[in-house]
């Protein structure tokens, strides 16, 4: 099974190589994560695996979520996550997936999925880099609005304004995959993974955590 592990992003620190070097890193609590379900190309039409991460009481779910964990002997989960596979995994429901994978294996890059953090709605400054009005004599109070929208609509035919457009609006919480970042470090004892690079996301927000597809 290619590795790859539900988690939390903590926050940063550094790291020192041999040299004295100072690496930044990111800290992400991996783990452990209960497997929940295995998907297989016989009965699905599809490999894929299920993971569960991190408990939640069983007064906050509902009965049918509390019947599905009860077959891996395992608790209604905050961060349930089907990872797609391209070939048969040798898990097993109710077994746990932990850091050791990427220790285990030897892996150098990660891919990270995460929501990035929210911005609320924002102007085309800010959400689209445009530079604003002129500041000199003769401007109205409108130095950071967007200016026309639908003039010639656009260059096209009839008046309606073009879909995608750029306008203000809601900026930020979407998915993003940061691909190739390095793993620096693995901590088994306390299930961290310590990653050069971007991770998406706020500190305490969840994450997959995934071998890179394209790098080594």
């Amino acid at each position: 099974m290619k590795a790859a592990i539900l988690g939390t992003k903590i926050g940063m620190t550094r790291v020192f190589a041999g040299d004295g070097t100072a690496i930044p890193v990111t800290v992400v609590q991996a783990g452990p994560c209960d497997v929940l379900q295995v998907k297989t190309k016989e009965t699905d039409g599809y490999e894929a695996i299920q993971l569960g991460y991190l408990d939640k009481k069983p007064s906050r779910c509902l009965r049918p979520e509390i019947g599905h964990v009860r077959k891996a002997n395992s608790k209604p989960k905050r961060f349930v996550r089907e990872l797609r596979l391209s070939e048969a995994t040798d898990k097993k429901v109710g077994d746990a997936v932990t850091v050791e994978m990427f220790a285990d294996q030897e892996i150098k890059f990660v891919d990270i999925v995460g929501t990035t953090i929210g911005k609320g709605f924002q102007g085309v400054m800010k959400r689209h880099n445009f530079r604003g009005k002129e500041a000199s004599h003769g401007v109205e109070r409108k130095h950071r609005s967007a200016g026309s929208i639908g003039g010639s609509a656009n260059l096209g035919k009839g008046r309606g304004v073009k879909k995608g457009k750029r306008m203000a609006g809601q900026m930020g919480r979407v998915r993003r995959t940061a691909r190739n970042q390095a793993l620096v470090q693995v901590d088994k004892d306390r299930h961290l993974l310590l990653i050069k690079g971007a991770v998406p996301g706020p500190k305490g927000g969840f994450v997959i955590v995934a071998q890179a597809k394209t790098k080594g």
